[in-house]
C-alpha cells in the first residue's frame, strides 16, 4: 500500500495543472491575475463557441478541463483544491445550429493564446447558476481593459454570426422540450393568406402591426416613433391563434422567431434579451394567461407576471422587436398587461367562425376530397358554435368512414361525420353539467338531474 501511495503522489507532481499551464504562458503566477467573466443564455453556447473560434483563430493552444464539478471559474481552476481540475483532451458535443443541422463545440475548454502581443487565457464552459443553466465565458489577462475589449468583441461576433439569427427556435422547458435540449430548430411554415380564415380586414391588421413595422423601421424611426410593439391575440381555444402565429412566422423570413410556451415561459426575460441581441425579432407567448393573470387570482406575489411586464418594458423603443401574446382567457389577464400603451398596442379578437368563415374552412380542408358545395353548406350549417379545429376533424372523420366501408369518401361521410362529431360533444356537455348537478345537490344527495330539452343541439 506504501508504494502504491508513493507512486500516486509521484504521479501528482509529475502531471501538469492549469495552474503550471497559465503560470507559464502568462509569464507570471497565474493566482497573481484577475479573470473578467461574462455570462450569456446556455441556449447561446454554440454562438459562443463559433465567436471564440472566428475571433481567436488557429492560433491557439486548447486544453480540456477533467472535472466532476459542474460550476467553476479560473480561481477554482489555479487553486485546484482537492485535485478537482486536471488538464486533458478537450471533449466535444454536438449542438443544433439549425432544423437538420449541428455543429461539434468545445464543452469545457481552455484557451491560451496571445492577443496584440499580450498573453491571455479564455475558459468557455456551461454550468448552473442557483440551478439556471448558463454559458459561461472568462479571460485572464494582465490588463483587465484587454479583457474587456475581448469579452465586447466576442459578443458582438456572437450576434453577428449567431445561428439563432433569422430562425424559428424555442427554448428548453416548455412543450417542445427534448431532454437536454436548451435549443431546438424549427422549419419555417409556409401557410397561404387564403388558408387562415378570419374575420374580414383581422389578418391584414395583425400583419401591418407585427410584420409591416419592420418594413416600415426606417420611415418610423425617422419620424421619432418607436418599434417595439405588442399584439393579443384573444379567443376560444381551437379557432386559429397558432395557426396565425404560424402565418406570420412564414411571411417573416428575416426575422429570428422565438416561441415560449408552458414552462419555458419562465425564460421571458432571457428570450426578450435574446431578440434584442438578434432583432428584428419576434417573440411568442402561447397561452400566456398562464403567467400573465391578474394578481387577484392567485395569493401573493406574481413574479413571473413581473418578468412578463419588464420584457415588455425594458426594450428600448427603437427595438425591432414584436411581442405576439395568445390567450384562451383575456379576462383574466392582468390589467396592466392589456391596457398601457407599449405592452399590448394592438388586441384581435379570433372568434369562432360564423356560417360563411365554416364554409371556407370546410372548402380549405375538403379541397381534395371533392364534396358538392352544397355538402359544404350542409355541413357549415349544421356545426353552429364549432371551432375550425372541429371542421378540420370532421373532413378526417368522414375519411375514416369511407376507408373503413372500403370505397372513396362521399358526401354522405362528411354529414354523417357533423352529426357524430356534434353528438359526441353533447354527451360530453351532458356529462359535465351532471357533475357539477352531483356536486352542488346536497338536498337531493347528491344527485343532480338534467333536462336534455335544455341542451345545445336539442332540437336536432
Amino acid at each position: 500500500m506504501e508504494t502504491v501511495e508513493r507512486a500516486a503522489e509521484a504521479e501528482k507532481t509529475n502531471a501538469s495543472s492549469f495552474r503550471t499551464l497559465l503560470s507559464e504562458h502568462l509569464g507570471s503566477p497565474a493566482e497573481n491575475f484577475e479573470a473578467v467573466t461574462k455570462r450569456f443564455p446556455v441556449w447561446r453556447y454554440a454562438d459562443l463557441d463559433i465567436a471564440v473560434e472566428a475571433v481567436l483563430g488557429s492560433e491557439r493552444i486548447v486544453h480540456g478541463v477533467n472535472s466532476d464539478e459542474s460550476t467553476y471559474d479560473f480561481t477554482e481552476l489555479i487553486a485546484n483544491r482537492y485535485d478537482s481540475f486536471r488538464p486533458g483532451a478537450v471533449q466535444y458535443d454536438s449542438e443544433p445550429v439549425g432544423p437538420q443541422q449541428h455543429r461539434r463545440v468545445a464543452a469545457e475548454a481552455v484557451s491560451l493564446f496571445t492577443r496584440e502581443g499580450e498573453p491571455m487565457a479564455l475558459l468557455q464552459h456551461r454550468s448552473g447558476d442557483y440551478g439556471v443553466p448558463v454559458a459561461h465565458v472568462s479571460v485572464l489577462a494582465g490588463d483587465h481593459r484587454s479583457a474587456d475589449a475581448l469579452l465586447r468583441e466576442l459578443a458582438e461576433t456572437m450576434n453577428a454570426r449567431s445561428a439563432l439569427r433569422g430562425q424559428v427556435v424555442t427554448f428548453g422547458g416548455g412543450v417542445f422540450d427534448e431532454s437536454g435540449q436548451a435549443v431546438r430548430f424549427h422549419s419555417r411554415p409556409h401557410i397561404a393568406a387564403d388558408e387562415v380564415i378570419l374575420p374580414a380586414d383581422s389578418l391584414a391588421r395583425i400583419r401591418r402591426h407585427v410584420l409591416g413595422i419592420s418594413e416600415m423601421s426606417a420611415q418610423l424611426q425617422a419620424a421619432g416613433q418607436h418599434l417595439k410593439r405588442g399584439v393579443l391575440l384573444y379567443g376560444p381555444p381551437g379557432t386559429g391563434k397558432t395557426h396565425t402565429v404560424r402565418y406570420l412566422t412564414g411571411l417573416s423570413t428575416a426575422a429570428t422567431v422565438i416561441m415560449l410556451a408552458g414552462e419555458s415561459l419562465s425564460s421571458i426575460s432571457l428570450a426578450a434579451e435574446t431578440a434584442r441581441a438578434l432583432q428584428p425579432a419576434i417573440v411568442v407567448l402561447e397561452d400566456c394567461d398562464l403567467v400573465a393573470e391578474s394578481r387577484d387570482y392567485s395569493e401573493g406575489s406574481r413574479p413571473l407576471l413581473f418578468d412578463v411586464l419588464d420584457a415588455l418594458d425594458g426594450l428600448a423603443g427603437d427595438a425591432d422587436v414584436a411581442f405576439i401574446l395568445t390567450t384562451n382567457r383575456a379576462e383574466a389577464l392582468e390589467e396592466a398587461l392589456i391596457q398601457r400603451p407599449g405592452r399590448i398596442d394592438l388586441a384581435v379578437e379570433i372568434p369562432l367562425p360564423d356560417t360563411a368563415a365554416r364554409c371556407e374552412l370546410f372548402a380549405l380542408y375538403a379541397q381534395h376530397l371533392g364534396f358538392r358545395p352544397e355538402t359544404l353548406t350542409a355541413a357549415a350549417e349544421r356545426s353552429a358554435g364549432v371551432t375550425a379545429s372541429f371542421v378540420k376533424e370532421a373532413v378526417r372523420r368522414a375519411v375514416v368512414f369511407a376507408a373503413q366501408a372500403g370505397r372513396t369518401v362521399a358526401d354522405a361521410d362528411l354529414l354523417a361525420a357533423v352529426t357524430e362529431l356534434r353528438s359526441d360533444a353533447e354527451h360530453l356537455t351532458a356529462s359535465l353539467l351532471a357533475s357539477a348537478g352531483e356536486a352542488g345537490d346536497e338536498e337531493d344527495g347528491g344527485i343532480g338531474f338534467i333536462d336534455a330539452d335544455t341542451l345545445p343541439g336539442a332540437e336536432d
